[in-house]
């Protein structure tokens, strides 16, 4: 058993107690090892799972990041955890899954002491400038089951990586973030868990109101907005320009060289800033 506190196993019988009033049906279930979580939850959704039910791994080997990206973690080291949800809400707000997500995350880990904030769509950085590092990415899937379409959002955070054990040079881990404190990945996982869901369910019910809370909200705690950024679209070609804004349907609106604003609702994005400080 590790005797770093900061990869201390997981509490499964607290993580089974836990309770969240805006999702009666959650189930936290702790597993040593996976491959990837996603995989997990997307064949649970398949078989009639609820909604609620979150699977976290001890140690995942094959997990996938947004465009396919493959990474695995030394054991203990991080939280690779999957939520599975069954919105009912109109296809057209699908799109906003993935930033409430990354919004939730990263809102959880600012009230946490932790300078963070979102990359458009979902990645959350700490710190800003040179000193701006990714400590997590999702991945949401959208799975057609029996009863409807799921959705498989799945979380990995960078909790007690080493400088050496970082998957890139751009990465972080919340214990190198702030050395003078000890991460405790249960506690985290409750948090981001029951803010996840809290947020979920209040997008949910609120209509266009709430809608319109989360749009603000993210743009607030977007680190996009405002810089100049390369994005690669799906089809391979590259939009420089200056992100703006945020749209309705949860896109960024970028503006080329043109002088012509583009909406993006896919791609990878380069904070071109940065990057150059980062040499």
């Amino acid at each position: 058993m590790t005797t770093d506190p900061a990869r201390m196993p997981l509490d499964g019988p607290r993580l089974a107690a836990l309770k969240i009033a805006t999702q009666p049906d959650l189930r936290v279930e702790v597993v040593a090892v996976a491959e990837s979580t996603n995989a997990i939850l997307t064949q649970r959704g398949r078989g009639g799972a609820a909604e609620g039910l979150v699977v976290v791994a001890e140690h995942q080997t094959a997990g996938r990041g947004r465009l396919d990206r493959v990474w695995e973690s030394p054991a203990g080291s991080a939280l690779t955890f999957s939520v599975l949800l069954r919105p009912t809400v109109s296809p057209a707000s699908w799109p906003w899954l993935p930033l409430l997500a990354g919004h939730a995350l990263a809102d959880t880990l600012a009230a946490q002491g932790y300078a963070a904030r979102v990359k458009w769509p979902n990645d959350v950085l700490l710190g800003s400038g040179a000193e701006e590092r990714k400590v997590a990415g999702i991945l949401v899937e959208r799975v057609e089951t029996a009863d409807g379409p799921a959705a498989v959002v799945g979380i990995g955070i960078n909790v007690g990586m080493t400088a050496a054990e970082l998957p890139v040079p751009e990465a972080t881990s919340l214990a190198l973030a702030r050395p003078e404190a000890t991460p405790d990945r249960t506690e985290i996982l409750e948090l981001v868990v029951t803010r996840l869901l809290a947020e979920y369910a209040e997008w949910q019910s609120g209509g266009s109101a709430a809608a319109a809370r989360l749009r603000t909200a993210y743009a607030a705690a977007c680190a996009t907005l405002g810089r100049e950024v390369v994005v690669s679209l799906p089809g391979g070609a590259d939009l420089t320009g200056t992100a703006e804004s945020i749209d309705e349907q949860g896109r960024l609106l970028v503006v080329n060289r043109a002088g012509e604003r583009v909406p993006v609702g896919a791609g990878d994005v380069v904070h071109v800033r940065d990057a150059r400080s980062d040499g």
